[in-house]
C-alpha cells in the first residue's frame, strides 16, 4: 500500500472532539489495523454520526413495514422511495430535516433543506412536481422566534420559487419547546416512468467517477456531525457548518441530471448531501460491493489550498457523484457542458472494496467502504429507556368537576381558537411560496384536506399531506404517533384518494436521555402498528436527534408525509368546502367527552400536561372504509376531517371557502366544549343532499360507524344551539388575518 500521509495523527482526543466515542475510536483502529490519520478519523466521524449512520435508531427503524405490491424501491435501498401508481408511472417521495442549520442561519438552513430534498428525488430520475414542509417554532411573541420564522420562510420561498416546483402544502406550529431549536422538515414528490429510474450504486471496474454541478467550498464542513449534537450558545460559532444554496444552479442540475439518465449515460448517481464526497463515494461503493480511487486534486474547489478532509467533508450544495461508463466520458461531459455545469472526472471504480483518496500524488486516506455505512461496519446501539416522569405527573381532565362553559363563553372560546397561531390560516406563509408554477397543483381553487397534484398526461392525481400534532406525541408517544399516521390517512381519504405509503421525519431530543429514547422507541412502534393496519409502508425518511438545548428537548415530533392516489381527479376528488345552498351536515365517527391535549385545554384553559386525545384504531379503520364507500358512490358533497381545534374549527374552515354559514345542534349526552373543541381522533364532517340522507345513514350503519346529524349549511352566520356565534365574515377575517397581524413587522417582499 502506498504511504499514507500523516497530516496529523487521529488521536483519541481528536476523535472525541469530532464526536466519536472512545469505543468507536478503538473500533476504527481495529478496522484499519493501525491508528487512523486525521483525515480518516474525520471520514469515520461523519459517516458514523447519527445523521448518516442511524446508529441510535436503526434497531427500531427496522421494525417499520417496508413492502407492499406497489413498492418499487423500499426504505434504505435508494435516495428516495418509489411506488407504482399504474399506467407505467411511479411516484417518488421523501421528507428530511434541516433543523440545526436553520437554528443558526435560518435563511440558508431552510433554503438548502429544500434544495437537498429535491436532489434526492431527481437523482432517482424523477421530475419533482410538488414540495411540502412542516415547520415548528417557539413562542411567536419572542423576537428570536420572529427572526427564525422570517428567515426560514424566506429561505423556503426564495429557493423553491426560483427552482420552479410548487409548494402545495405543509404545517406551521408554535410552542415554547421550540424556542431555541426550530424544526424545518421539507418533503418533495416526483413522477418517473417505471424502468427509467436511476440507482445510487457503483458498478463496473474501471468505470469513471465524476463530480458534477457546483464547485466545492468550505461551507458545510462537518455539517453531519453538527446535526448530531445539541444546540447551545456555542452553536453560533458553527456557522461554517451551514451550507449555502443556489437554486438557479440546482435548476440546471435537475435538467442535466434527467437528461444523462434518460440517455443511459449513468451507471450510478447520488446526491452529495450530508458528508459530501465521503458519503456518496462510500455508500455507492458499499452498495455495489466495489471500491473507488479518488483524486482530490481533480475536484473543482472554490477556495485554494483546501486540505483533504475539507474537500471530503464539504457539504457544498448542488453537487452530484456520477459513475459513468468507460468510453462514454465525452458524451456525459457534453450534456453538462450544454447546461453550463462543471463535470470533472475525479476517479474510477476498483475491485478493492476500499476507498482510496489521493492528493498531491500521495495517498491521504485508505478505508474499507463497507465499514463506513449503515448495514456494514457502522456501530449500532440500543440506548437506555426510561418511562418519562412527566407522564406519571400527567393531568387527567375530569370533566365532571370542570365547570362547563355556557353558550356565551363557548362563543368566546370559538373566537379565541379561530385566531390562535396554531389554528389560524397560514396564508402569510404560504402566500410567499409559488404554489402555481407548472400545471400540477389542483388545490389552489379546490380546497381539500390534502394537497391534490395532477399527473401530466393522465386523469390521475396525487393526494399529499404532512401531519403530526407533537403535543399528542408528547402526551403518549405511541398513541400520538398513531394519531399522526391516521390523521394523514384521513386527509388523503377525505380528499378522495387511497393512501399509498408514508415517509417520515423523526425529530427528537438527545437519544442518550433515557426518557427521550422512550419517546422515540414508542413513537416508532406506534407508527409501525398504524402503518400495518392501513397497509401504508414506510418508504424512507430520516431521523433527527439532538433537537435539544439548555431548555430541554423539543416535543417528540415524528412528522408523517403521506402520499395517496386518485385514479381520476374529475371523478374522485372531494373538496372540504361546503357546497352552495342549503345542505345537510353530518359528523361520522365516535363522539366522546374528551378535551385532552387539545388547543382548547392547552391554550385557553392553560392545562399544559394532559392526556392524549381519545383514539380507537378499529373505529378509525371502519370510518375510513365508510368514507371511501360514500365518496365512491358520490353521496358526499364535501368532506373534511376534525383535527386541531376540534369540530367547530372544522366546520368554520369548510364554511370560509364557500362563504356559507351553518346552523347546528349539539347532542344532549356530550359536553358542548368537548363536542365543539375537543380533539378526539376519528371524526369526519360531510355534507349531503336531502335525498341522500338515508343512503348516508344506511352506509354508516353497514360499516358500524356512528353517524350524527349536525344541522344545515346556509345563511351568513354560525349558529350553535340557537346561539349566534357571529358572522362568517367576522370569523373569516380573524382566521385569515390574525397570524399576519401578529407578525406584521415581518412582512417579506419576495
Amino acid at each position: 500500500m502506498e504511504h499514507v500521509i500523516n497530516l496529523a495523527e487521529g488521536t483519541l482526543e481528536a476523535a472525541r472532539k469530532l464526536g466519536l466515542l472512545e469505543e468507536e475510536y478503538y473500533k476504527i483502529c481495529n478496522i484499519l489495523g493501525r491508528n487512523p490519520n486525521f483525515t480518516e478519523l474525520s471520514i469515520y466521524s461523519v459517516m458514523w454520526s447519527e445523521h448518516c449512520s442511524y446508529k441510535n435508531s436503526i434497531i427500531y427503524l427496522k421494525k417499520l413495514p417496508k413492502t407492499s405490491p406497489r413498492v418499487l424501491a423500499a426504505a434504505g435501498e435508494e435516495n428516495a422511495g418509489i411506488m407504482d401508481i399504474g399506467g407505467g408511472l411511479a411516484v417518488c417521495f421523501k421528507i428530511e430535516s434541516h433543523n440545526h442549520p436553520s437554528a443558526i442561519e435560518p435563511y440558508q438552513g431552510a433554503a438548502t433543506g429544500v434544495g437537498g430534498i429535491q436532489r434526492d428525488i431527481f437523482t432517482m430520475g424523477a421530475r419533482p412536481v410538488a414540495t411540502l414542509n412542516s415547520l415548528r417554532f417557539g413562542n411567536p411573541d419572542l423576537p428570536k422566534t420572529r427572526h427564525l420564522l422570517k428567515g426560514v420562510v424566506r429561505g423556503i420561498g426564495d429557493y423553491g420559487n426560483a427552482f420552479g416546483v410548487p409548494t402545495v402544502g405543509g404545517e406551521l406550529f408554535f410552542d415554547p419547546c421550540y424556542n431555541t431549536n426550530p424544526l424545518v422538515n421539507a418533503m418533495s414528490v416526483g413522477i418517473v416512468e417505471i424502468g427509467k429510474t436511476a440507482t445510487a450504486t457503483a458498478k463496473g471496474v474501471g468505470n469513471p467517477v465524476f463530480i458534477v454541478g457546483s464547485a466545492t467550498g468550505k461551507d458545510g464542513i462537518h455539517g453531519a456531525t453538527f446535526a448530531s449534537e445539541e444546540i447551545t450558545q456555542a452553536s453560533e460559532q458553527k456557522l461554517p457548518s451551514v451550507q449555502v444554496g443556489d437554486p438557479f444552479t440546482e435548476k440546471l442540475l435537475l435538467e442535466a441530471t434527467l437528461e444523462v439518465i434518460s440517455k443511459g449515460l449513468v451507471i450510478g448517481i447520488q446526491d452529495m448531501g450530508a458528508a459530501g464526497i465521503t458519503c456518496s463515494t462510500s455508500e455507492m461503493s458499499a452498495k455495489g460491493n466495489v471500491g473507488m480511487d479518488i483524486n482530490l486534486d481533480q475536484v473543482p474547489t472554490r477556495q485554494s489550498n483546501m486540505v483533504a478532509f475539507e474537500i471530503l467533508l464539504s457539504e457544498s450544495q448542488e453537487r452530484m457523484l456520477i459513475v459513468g461508463r468507460k468510453g462514454e466520458e465525452e458524451q456525459l461531459k457534453a450534456v453538462f457542458d450544454k447546461w453550463e455545469l462543471s463535470c470533472s472526472k475525479i476517479g474510477e471504480v476498483t475491485d478493492s472494496k476500499r476507498l482510496r483518496y489521493f492528493q498531491n500524488e500521495q495517498l491521504v486516506a485508505d478505508v474499507p467502504a463497507d465499514t463506513l455505512v449503515l448495514g456494514g461496519g457502522a456501530p449500532v446501539y440500543n440506548r437506555e429507556i426510561k418511562f418519562p416522569e412527566y407522564i406519571n405527573n400527567q393531568q387527567v381532565i375530569d370533566l365532571t368537576i370542570l365547570s362547563e362553559p355556557d353558550n356565551n363563553e363557548l362563543k368566546v372560546i370559538a373566537t379565541f381558537l379561530i385566531a390562535h397561531p396554531n389554528i389560524a390560516s397560514k396564508k402569510w406563509v404560504s402566500g410567499q411560496y409559488d404554489s402555481m408554477v407548472g400545471i400540477s397543483n389542483l388545490s389552489a381553487h379546490f380546497p381539500s384536506s390534502a394537497a391534490l397534484v395532477g399527473i401530466s398526461g393522465t386523469e390521475k392525481a396525487l393526494a399529499i399531506t404532512t401531519d403530526c400534532n407533537s403535543r399528542y406525541v408528547y402526551a403518549n408517544p405511541r398513541i400520538g404517533c398513531k394519531i399522526a399516521v391516521f390523521e394523514a390517512a384521513r386527509n388523503i381519504v377525505c380528499s378522495g384518494g387511497e393512501p399509498l405509503g408514508i415517509t417520515n421525519c423523526l425529530n427528537f431530543g438527545n437519544p442518550y436521555n433515557p426518557e427521550v429514547y422512550y419517546q422515540f422507541s414508542e413513537a416508532v412502534l406506534g407508527m409501525k402498528e398504524a402503518c400495518e393496519l392501513l397497509g401504508t409502508p414506510v418508504t424512507g425518511g430520516n431521523v433527527s436527534f439532538y433537537n435539544q438545548s439548555d431548555d430541554g428537548p423539543v416535543f417528540p415530533t415524528p412528522t408523517i408525509g403521506m402520499v395517496g392516489l386518485l385514479d381520476s381527479f374529475e371523478l374522485n376528488a372531494k373538496s372540504m368546502a361546503f357546497p352552495k345552498g342549503e345542505k345537510y351536515i353530518f359528523v361520522l365517527g365516535e363522539i366522546v367527552n374528551d378535551v385532552g391535549s387539545s388547543e382548547y385545554a392547552y391554550s385557553y384553559l392553560g392545562l399544559k400536561n394532559t392526556t392524549c386525545p381519545y383514539f380507537n384504531q378499529e373505529s378509525e379503520i371502519k370510518l375510513l372504509n365508510c368514507i371511501k364507500k360514500l365518496n365512491a358512490e358520490n353521496i358526499t358533497l364535501s368532506v373534511n376531517d376534525v383535527s386541531d381545534g376540534g369540530l367547530f374549527i372544522c366546520l368554520a374552515e369548510s364554511a370560509f371557502y364557500s362563504e356559507s354559514g351553518f346552523e347546528i345542534n349539539c347532542p344532549d349526552n356530550i359536553r358542548k366544549d368537548a363536542f365543539l373543541f375537543g380533539e378526539s381522533s376519528g371524526r369526519i364532517v360531510v355534507t349531503v343532499e336531502e335525498n341522500n340522507i338515508e343512503n348516508l345513514i344506511l352506509t354508516a350503519k353497514n360499516f358500524n360507524v356512528d353517524c350524527f346529524m349536525l344541522g344545515k349549511t346556509g345563511g351568513s352566520n354560525f349558529i350553535v344551539d340557537q346561539t349566534d356565534f357571529g358572522s362568517v365574515d367576522s370569523f373569516k377575517t380573524k382566521y385569515f388575518e390574525s397570524l399576519e397581524n401578529k407578525i406584521q413587522d415581518l412582512k417579506v417582499n419576495l
